[in-house]
C-alpha cells in the first residue's frame, strides 16, 4: 500500500525571536501592496504585508515609514533611499514574533491570534543549523529547476556523451 506524506498544516509561529530569511518578494504597484516571504530556520513560513497605497491612490505614511524600517533593517543598511522589494530575497533578519489575540467579528464568542513581528535586527544568517526546506524554499529553487528543465529539453548534452 502507498504511503502518503503529511504535513504540519498551519500552525502559528511559536512567541520568541526568530531569524528569518527572505525567499520571495513582490509589488503590486497599481494596488500599492508588498508582500515579503520569510521562513525559519525550522522551515517555518511567514508572510509579512505593506499597504503602502491608500483608497485615494496616495502613499500610506505609516505603512510606508514601516516598510522602510523592515527593508533598511533586513539590508543592514539604513542610509538606503529607495529599493525593490526583490532586492531583500536572500537576505536575513532577527524579529521578535508577538501573538495578539482579539474577538472574532462573525463569532462573538470566539478568540483569534494573530501573528506579528515585533523588534527587528540585522541578521547575517540562521544562529542554528537550517533545515533543507529553510535553505531551498523560494525563487533560487525554482529558477534552478527550470535552467535544468531547458537543459534537458534544448537537445543531446555532449558532456555526458562524450564522458
Amino acid at each position: 500500500m502507498a504511503r502518503i506524506p503529511l504535513t504540519n498544516g498551519f500552525t502559528l509561529i511559536p512567541e520568541g525571536t526568530y531569524i528569518f530569511r527572505i525567499y520571495d518578494a513582490k509589488y503590486d504597484e497599481e494596488f500599492g501592496k508588498i508582500v515579503i516571504n520569510l521562513i525559519t530556520a525550522q522551515g517555518a513560513k511567514y508572510t509579512e504585508r505593506f499597504s503602502i497605497k491608500n483608497k485615494d491612490d496616495e502613499y500610506n505614511e505609516k505603512a510606508l515609514n514601516a516598510f522602510s524600517y523592515f527593508a533598511k533593517t533586513a539590508m543592514n543598511d539604513y542610509s538606503l533611499e529607495d529599493i525593490s522589494p526583490e532586492e531583500l530575497i536572500g537576505h536575513y533578519i532577527k524579529a521578535e514574533v508577538i501573538h495578539t489575540q482579539v474577538e472574532s467579528t462573525k463569532e462573538p464568542d470566539k478568540m483569534l491570534t494573530f501573528m506579528n513581528l515585533g523588534d527587528k535586527a540585522p541578521a547575517d544568517g540562521f544562529d542554528i543549523e537550517p533545515t533543507k526546506q529553510a535553505m531551498k524554499t523560494g525563487k533560487a529553487e525554482t529558477s534552478t529547476a527550470s535552467a535544468t528543465s531547458q537543459k534537458t529539453t534544448k537537445g543531446l548534452d555532449l558532456d555526458a556523451l562524450l564522458g
